[in-house]
Parts: C-alpha cells; structure tokens; sequence
C-alpha cells in the first residue's frame, strides 16, 4: 500500500476508541534509532500519529507495517531522502 493510501485510509476510517467519533488528523514522525543511525542522525523508524477530530485523543501506528516495506525499501528512503 503506497504512503498515501495509508494516511488518507487512517484518517477517513479511524474511530475514535475513547469518544466513538469517527474521522481523524494524521501527522508523521520518523525517529533515529541507537548506534550509528542517531549519531549520523538517519531516521529509519516512520509512524504515524492519528488524532481524533473530536476529543484529540491520538493512536500511533508504525508505517513500517503498515506499508509492508522490507529494508531495502527503508535503505532507498534514507538515500533518496524519501
């Protein structure tokens, strides 16, 4: 499933587990992980954080898996800057 087909999927098909409200705002983050990747600041580790239009209760999802993406997937986006 390509990147945008996941953000627009989240937000339109989220229900909110807190206030049942449906619909939702999605906003990105990657994060360095330990080792090499933090000191030489690469940032392989992609979520998504969805929050509910109504109460802002937020839910995080790794993009990872949600994307089906393998390494090399991974490798290609920090070398393209993707």
């Amino acid at each position: 499933m390509s990147k945008a087909n996941v953000e627009k999927l989240l937000a339109d098909e989220f229900v909110c587990s807190h206030c049942k409200s449906s619909g939702a705002h999605v906003e990105k983050l990657s994060m360095a992980g330990t080792g090499i990747s933090r000191f030489l600041e690469i940032q392989p580790y992609r979520y998504a954080f969805v929050s509910c239009h109504h109460c802002g209760f937020t839910e995080v999802f790794n993009l990872k898996i949600l994307e089906g993406k393998d390494d090399l997937g991974t490798f290609l986006d920090i070398l393209f800057a993707n």
